[in-house]
């Protein structure tokens, strides 16, 4: 089905008119949320890896010997 440019921008306004957009508020918490869940999951990482890093050093290190 073609369909002509002025009523695809006629149907993308209809859509747009539904959308419910979220408040100044819940964007700001959503942000926040995803600002602490992102900082946490990095310091886990970094955590893990550290762990992880310092128990192959310690097998290398033993086979080493």
């Amino acid at each position: 089905m073609a369909r002509s440019p002025a009523q695809f921008v006629r149907e993308v306004r209809q859509e747009m008119r539904r959308v419910i957009w979220p408040t100044r508020r819940e964007v700001i918490l959503s942000t926040v949320m995803v600002t602490i869940f992102v900082t946490i999951t990095a310091l886990f990482l970094t955590l893990t890896d550290q762990i992880v890093s310092t128990a192959i050093q310690a097998l290398i290190g033993l086979g080493a010997l």
